[in-house]
């Protein structure tokens, strides 16, 4: 059998092959110019974006940050971005058709807490959202409180720093809330606000700068403590003293005292009248300060307050309508007169070992001491 071969294709046919099973020319090149212009069409949108965004970013950081000129605003809360940025545009914080937008992408608008706020009014859009916001990103400020400054005096430096307004600091540290949260007396943080240097955000609420301050208090008197081992046992013991009126005491101290080696000299004193039954009036400490303090805060009490420019008069001295008068209320005064230094705490821990019940200014920041009435009017005859 012979077997026949097949015919070998001709060369039109392998050719007309070739094209059927792949792609032509026209159409691969075809496809490439379509998807090449979507992905420069997508990269010039995201660009436009960007660069849109990136602008409006470096727009809303421009200007001042942290500002010198403070306004107070209530803040109503609840208000979106185009609410806000008419608000901040009505109070004069902040200005700009872009603020609406800025707002919404990148000013947290929602993030506004309600309440008082002091604000910076020359800061930039984007450092008065984070103030509004209280964010952790928002400016610092370095606050230096003296010792013996009183709450009073606090409030009024915290607030031109701009860390809160005064007002709501004088509410915060009689709050009894607050007062409770933090185990203070009856008189609230008076006194146990610590005299130091402090790096605060601007706008804090002042119930955060109380607890920032006793926390320090509390920080300093464990050390103290520490280096009197068992003199806070001793005092409560052997005097009745807790804590609380160690700072009492530590307060006034501080406002006699303007000398380091007279702190503890003074501190004795005022234990000895506590104490000695030949000091009259009774168990009381007689100390102007005390009254002034009564005349400051609670002026509204005793008639002879009325006028109080700071100098504690005969009658104020004499009038016993102020409870903080110490002149004629025995024992300590209702809470501390004035936020005393590690010093003045240190000296109610470690008095000195005196008899004296008396002392005067002599000059110089000086004072003279006596034991006896007799030699004290002595010293203090013209």
């Amino acid at each position: 059998m012979t077997t026949r071969r097949r015919a070998a294709p001709s060369r039109a046919r392998r050719a007309e092959r070739g094209r059927a099973a792949r792609p032509t020319r026209r159409g691969a090149r075809g496809a490439a110019p379509l998807s090449r212009l979507a992905l420069a069409s997508g990269a010039a949108a995201l660009l436009l974006v960007a660069s849109t965004g990136g602008g409006l970013w470096a727009w809303g950081e421009a200007g001042g940050r942290g500002g010198t000129t403070l306004r107070r605003v209530q803040w109503p809360g609840g208000l979106g971005a185009e609410a806000s940025a008419a608000r901040l545009r009505e109070l004069g914080l902040a200005r700009g058709w872009a603020l609406a937008a800025y707002l919404w992408l990148f000013g947290d608008a929602d993030d506004f807490l309600p309440g008082e706020h002091l604000v910076a009014v020359d800061a930039s859009p984007g450092e008065v959202a984070r103030q509004l916001a209280r964010s952790p990103r928002r400016a610092r400020a370095t606050v230096t409180i003296p010792e013996g400054w009183n709450h009073l005096q606090i409030g009024a430096r915290l607030e031109e720093r701009g860390v809160c307004v005064a007002a709501a600091f004088r509410v915060a540290v009689r709050d009894p809330a607050l007062r409770t949260e933090l185990q203070l007396g009856p008189e609230g943080a008076e006194g146990w606000l610590f005299p130091a240097t402090y790096d605060l955000h601007v706008n804090t609420a002042p119930q955060d700068v109380v607890r920032r301050m006793v926390a320090e208090t509390r920080a300093r008197l464990a050390q103290v403590a520490a280096r009197h081992p068992g003199a806070l046992e001793r005092l409560r013991a052997q005097r009745g003293l807790d804590l609380g009126a160690v700072v009492t005491l530590a307060s006034i101290v501080e406002k006699e005292a303007r000398l380091a080696e007279e702190r503890p000299v003074i501190a004795s004193v005022y234990l000895n009248r506590l104490s000695d039954p030949t000091f009259r009036p009774l168990a009381t400490l007689g100390a102007d300060p005390t009254a002034g303090y009564g005349c400051l805060v609670e002026p509204e009490r005793a008639p002879s307050c009325a006028g109080y420019a700071g100098r504690v008069t005969p009658a104020v001295v004499r009038d016993p309508a102020n409870r903080w008068n110490t002149y004629r209320h025995p024992g300590l005064p209702p809470g501390p007169i004035a936020n005393p230094g590690e010093a003045s705490l240190e000296a109610v821990l470690a008095p000195a070992a005196t008899d004296y019940l008396f002392f005067v200014h002599v000059g110089g920041g000086r004072h003279a001491f006596s034991r006896t009435l007799e030699e004290h009017e002595a010293r203090t005859r013209p």
